[in-house]
């Protein structure tokens, strides 16, 4: 899958170190992959939650830290649309964030 917004993890994990090694390996795990369809997301990440019709919620660092991306299925990319705390994600609505 192609990533936009790779310098939004990045610059992330500098106010967030903990959060550095989670975010690259989710990122090289979806610029690896072939997601075709939802269930090729919950074939790996069981705890990703679906929202709308192409919003992906992934719990990272052991569920502290929340990646919100729009998937293009038929395209082949992923775009960040999110990346907080677990507290951050709860103050915003998952269907509507989109990066600052």
């Amino acid at each position: 899958m192609r990533i936009i917004a790779k310098r939004s993890l990045l610059q992330f994990s500098k106010f967030h170190p903990e959060a550095r090694q989670p975010l690259l390996a989710w990122h090289e795990e979806a610029r690896c992959a072939a997601w075709t369809a939802p269930r090729d997301i919950k074939a790996r990440y069981a705890s990703a939650s679906f929202v709308g019709s192409n919003r992906v919620v992934f719990n990272l660092g052991g569920n502290k830290y929340r990646l919100i991306v729009a998937v293009a299925y038929r395209l082949g990319v992923v775009c960040v649309k999110f990346i907080g705390t677990h507290l951050d994600y709860d103050r915003i609505d998952a269907a509507t964030a989109e990066m600052e």
